[in-house]
């Protein structure tokens, strides 16, 4: 009998490089798809596992949570895919399906908590991939691959808070942080019908940001940021470095709600007064379940919203890996 083993990019200890690697997979469950792997989303959670920043990732590690690729084999019992389906993968591979959460179509607040694609599995740096068919996604005919593959992180991320707090046409929406997250996160609120504000502590991220849909830009280190002060019925913070948040509160107008999608490493510090009397709110928002999945994927192929990618060889994944930590990926990197 000959022995099936993908090939992969794995990292066999904390830290270090990825290396080609070979292993078995588990035998193809009964509710599980296979696909050839063709593209992946290279986000930086995937070297935050490498590097074992979180204390979850076990090694040899096969990270790759964006991901998507042409089904191969079918479990017994799927249904609705069929062999050659384009499908995609996100960070979430599985989750309790019985809770108020995950019966909301939420699963990525599931109360049992969900499951992650490579948290103790091996994700999509590889050849083929293996996972739960119930958290495959069909990708829409008119997105392609190497568009469609960030969304499956960067763009549900930033979708599910926009969906969430976006109450009306013409909300005014500020986003934070104008990189992987944060140009999608402009894209996405404009097509909702929101009044963009971009802020960036790069000014030469402006006409950039105008062209993917903001209608306002500052500066982040520029005092004409007054200018925004008491505006925003949404900021959304997609930075991971500390930052004033003092200051970002200040954008907020009465009933504005400061929602948190980067992990910045510190606690945040806000004056009470002004949360009581504006009635603002702060919020976090972690990826997203399987209904704003499907929907996202479908109001970016109707809005033909994509992400601005470039394309690299999964063979050149660690020169990939250390575009990303240099932050010079403009603005996702996509493993072909």
């Amino acid at each position: 009998m000959v022995e099936l083993k993908f090939q992969a990019y794995a990292s066999l200890k904390p830290g270090e490089k990825l290396q080609p690697w070979e292993y078995e997979p588990a035998p193809l469950g009964n509710n599980d798809v296979e696909i050839a792997v063709t593209h992946n989303g290279l986000c930086h959670t995937d070297i935050h596992m490498r590097d074992n920043d979180w204390n979850v990732s076990k090694f040899p590690l096969v990270a790759g949570h964006e991901v998507v690729g042409n089904v191969t084999q079918i479990g017994a019992e799927v249904t609705g895919i069929k062999i050659g389906d384009r499908l995609g993968f996100g960070w979430i591979s599985n989750s309790c399906r019985v809770c108020d959460a995950c019966l909301r179509g939420e699963e990525n607040i599931c109360r049992q908590g969900y499951k992650g694609l490579i948290v103790g599995n091996h994700g999509g740096f590889a050849n083929k991939l293996r996972a739960c068919a119930d958290f495959a996604y069909k990708i829409p005919d008119n997105l392609d691959s190497a568009s469609a593959a960030p969304l499956l992180c960067a763009g549900i991320t930033v979708y599910t808070p926009l969906r969430t707090y976006i109450k009306y046409p013409g909300a005014k929406v500020g986003v934070l942080g104008i990189g992987g997250l944060g140009h999608l996160a402009i894209k996405f609120a404009e097509a909702m019908g929101a009044e963009v504000t971009a802020f960036s502590t790069s000014s030469d991220k402006e006409a950039e940001a105008k062209e993917f849909g903001a209608h306002y830009f500052y500066n982040w280190q520029n005092t004409e940021i007054k200018a925004a002060s008491g505006t925003l019925d949404l900021l959304l913070c997609t930075v991971s470095s500390e930052i004033d948040w003092n200051k970002a509160f200040g954008l907020l107008a009465n009933n504005g709600v400061l929602c948190l999608v980067g992990l910045p490493v510190s606690t945040l510090n806000i004056p009470l007064l002004p949360l009581v009397f504006g009635q603002k709110a702060i919020a976090g928002s972690v990826v997203g379940g399987r209904r704003f999945m499907k929907e996202m994927l479908e109001f970016a192929a109707i809005h033909q919203i994509k992400p601005m990618i470039e394309t690299i060889p999964i063979s050149q994944i660690n020169a990939a890996m250390d575009r990303v930590v240099a932050n010079k990926a403009r603005y996702r990197i996509v493993l072909v």
